[in-house]
């Protein structure tokens, strides 16, 4: 898919791409460091047919939401054939036991045989995080497992 890049002079950058119904999506990067989120028609990119600010934690949501999914569709479809293997997202609430502690502190892998392959933070992925890796409210683990454990892993997570 091709991401146009284009100069806002005295603004910043937008960056966007073509969707599928004739519009175009993305993002202007303004110069003193907020986001905006744009909609425009494909034939006309410079008039915004919706357009949403976003603060930092906002985008870095965004971001989760929408990258989080597509790792775990790409690790469903790589252990599509492991019969008892499933991936799921775990989330990390505000305010939970584990906002702010290590991964090794949540003990996930002894104590439901769950693995995390990667978290998901502020639109990022870290892959393979190891156990001294600090979880924060709002963070999306992506982790391997049977459907007991995940479930487990989620209850876990929640209380503690």
């Amino acid at each position: 898919m091709n991401v146009d890049v284009t100069p806002l002079p005295g603004i910043g950058v937008r960056k966007d791409f073509a969707i599928r119904g004739g519009r175009r999506v993305g993002v202007i990067s303004h110069r003193d460091g907020t986001l905006e989120l744009v909609v425009s028609r494909a034939e006309d990119p410079d008039t915004a047919v919706a357009s949403l600010p976003l603060t930092s934690d906002e985008a870095a949501t965004l971001g989760n939401l929408l990258g989080a999914p597509q790792l775990v569709a790409q690790l469903r479809e790589e252990h599509s054939e492991l019969p008892g293997i499933t991936t799921r997202q775990l989330p990390i609430a505000e305010g939970s036991p584990f906002d702010g502690r290590s991964l090794g502190e949540a003990e996930l892998r002894s104590r439901t045989k769950v693995s995390v392959v990667a978290v998901m933070r502020a639109g990022q992925v870290q892959p393979s995080p190891e156990p001294d890796f600090v979880l924060a409210g709002g963070d999306l683990l992506v982790a391997v497992g049977t459907s007991e454990g995940l479930d487990a892993a989620v209850d876990l997570l929640r209380k503690g």
